[in-house]
C-alpha cells in the first residue's frame, strides 16, 4: 500500500522540527495497528499506536521477538544483528531474564533512593553554574549534566572523562543527524571505543573491586560462569545510553513544555510539592525513546490486522502515550495537574515500556527528573526561549540538541 496519507514514522525527517503530534493523532485515529511503507529502508512495518495493542505485543515475546532481528527500529545487516545479540534489549526469554537479574539489584528503589543526597548536591552545583548569568544553553549546560554525572559515577567512570562520554553518546545515538554525527559507521566506531573503555574499567575492577553497577555486572554469574566480556561491553553501552541520553532528553523537553505553558510553570513555583506530579506528565507528553521494534514469529492478528511471520512491528511509545482511549479526550494537551485527577497516571505511561523489557532504570530516571526540576523551578525564574530550540533528526530518541534560554539572574548571596 502507498504510505500516504500517513507519514513514514521511521523517516528521521519526520521529527526534524520536533514531535509531529498531529500526524501521530491521524495515524492513531486510523486504527491501533497501521501498515506503513518505508521507502528509505525498503522494509514495510506495522505501527502500533495505542496502549492495549502495545501491551499485547510487549507481553508476548514468544510471538513478538526482540532477538529475531533486534529491538532497535533501524534496519541492520546480519553482521550488526549478530554483533548486538549480547545487548539485553535484544534478548528474549529465558536468556533475557537471566541477564536482567544481573543488573536489577543495582536499580532497586531502595538502592536508587540512597543516591538522592549525592544527586541533590550535583543538581545544586549545576544550577549554581548558570543561575547568576541569566542565560544558558539549557541542553548541554543543565539537562545533560546530572544524568551523565550520575550514570558515570555508578559505572565507575572518572568525571574528568564525562565530555568524552557526552560526545560518544551523541555519536552513537544520533547517526541520522548530520549535526551530531557523519554516518552510522561513525556511530559504530564510537560504540567500539566505549566497549574498549569498559574493558579497561573491567581490568581495574579485577585489581581493585568496585561496589557499583560495573562491579555488580562483573561479579555476576550467568549459567555458573562470569558474563562474557562482549556481553559486559554491550550492557555497559546500554546502561550508559539509557541512563544518560533518555533522562537529559526528558529534562530538556520538560523545560520547553513548561516555558510554553507559563501558567503551569507558575503553578509549580507556587506549589513546589506538585513537581513530582508534573514530572509524570512530562514523561507522558514527550517520552525519550520514540519507538522500538519486534518481529512476528508466526502468523497472527493484532488490532484487527493480519500480521505475517517475519513482519516488522514498530511500537511507537510517543503515540501510545497520547492514546485518547486511556488518557481521555484531552490526551493531546500538556497538563501538569493530570496526575492529580488521574492518580494512577504513572502506571498508564509507556515511557519506560511495559512487560519483560520495562526499563530497569525507571526509578533512577524519576529520581533525577524530580531532583533537577526541584532545583530548577525555584531558581531559574521567568525562563523564556531566546531562539527556537533545535531538535535532533531521529526516529529513535526524542532529543533536543540546543535550547538557548534566558531567565531572571539570581542575585548573589552576600557572604555571612
Amino acid at each position: 500500500m502507498d504510505q500516504c496519507p500517513f507519514a513514514n514514522l521511521l523517516d528521521p525527517d519526520t521529527y526534524a522540527e520536533g514531535m509531529p503530534y498531529t500526524r501521530l493523532k491521524e495515524i492513531r485515529e486510523a486504527g491501533p495497528v497501521v501498515k506503513i511503507e518505508d521507502p528509505i529502508s525498503g522494509t514495510p512495518y506495522w505501527a502500533v499506536t495505542r496502549i492495549a495493542e502495545m501491551d499485547e505485543v510487549s507481553k508476548n515475546p514468544a510471538l513478538f521477538s526482540s532477538a529475531e532481528r533486534s529491538a532497535f527500529p533501524m534496519e541492520y545487516d546480519d553482521a550488526i544483528v549478530e554483533m548486538q545479540r549480547f545487548t539485553i534489549i535484544n534478548m528474549d526469554p529465558p536468556q533475557h531474564q537471566k541477564a536482567r537479574r544481573i543488573v536489577r539489584n543495582a536499580f532497586t528503589p531502595k538502592r536508587v533512593e540512597s543516591y538522592a543526597a549525592r544527586f541533590r548536591e550535583h543538581a545544586r552545583l549545576i544550577v549554581d553554574a548558570v543561575a547568576r548569568r541569566g542565560e544558558c544553553e539549557f541542553v548541554e549546560e543543565v539537562a545533560a549534566e546530572l544524568p551523565l554525572i550520575a550514570i558515570l559515577e555508578l559505572l565507575g567512570v572518572p568525571l574528568q572523562d564525562r565530555k568524552q562520554f557526552f560526545d560518544w553518546t551523541n555519536t552513537m545515538i544520533f547517526a541520522d543527524d548530520p549535526d551530531m554525527a557523519t554516518s552510522m559507521e561513525e556511530g559504530q566506531l564510537a560504540a567500539m571505543e566505549v566497549i574498549t573503555y569498559a574493558l579497561d574499567i573491567a581490568a581495574t575492577h579485577r585489581r581493585s573491586p568496585m561496589d557499583n553497577i560495573t562491579g555488580a555486572l562483573l561479579d555476576a554469574r550467568l549459567g555458573g560462569e562470569p558474563i562474557p566480556e562482549e556481553m559486559f561491553g554491550w550492557m555497559f553501552i546500554l546502561i550508559l545510553v539509557g541512563g544518560n541520553e533518555s533522562t537529559r532528553t526528558v529534562i530538556a523537553q520538560g523545560m520547553r513544555l513548561l516555558m510554553e505553558h507559563p501558567a503551569q510553570l507558575q503553578y509549580l513555583v507556587d506549589n513546589p510539592e506538585k513537581i513530582g506530579n508534573a514530572c509524570e506528565e512530562i514523561l507522558r507528553y514527550n517520552t525519550a525513546f520514540i519507538s522500538m521494534r519486534r518481529t512476528a514469529m508466526a502468523d497472527t492478528e493484532l488490532g484487527g490486522q493480519p500480521i505475517k511471520k517475519g513482519d516488522k512491528v514498530i511500537l511507537h511509545y510517543h503515540a501510545a502515550n497520547h492514546d485518547e482511549h486511556v488518557f481521555g479526550d484531552d490526551a493531546m494537551m500538556f497538563d501538569i495537574t493530570r496526575a492529580e485527577r488521574m492518580p494512577d497516571l504513572y502506571s498508564h505511561l509507556r515511557s519506560f515500556g511495559i512487560g519483560q523489557h520495562f526499563c530497569i532504570g525507571s526509578h533512577l530516571a524519576r529520581l533525577e527528573l524530580n531532583i533537577m526540576f526541584e532545583e530548577i523551578i525555584p531558581r531559574l525564574r521567568n525562563p523564556r526561549l531566546q531562539t527556537d530550540p533545535k531538535f535532533v533528526r531521529s526516529f529513535f530518541v526524542n532529543a533536543m540538541k540546543e535550547m538557548h534560554i534566558a531567565f531572571d539572574p539570581e542575585a548573589e548571596v552576600p557572604a555571612a
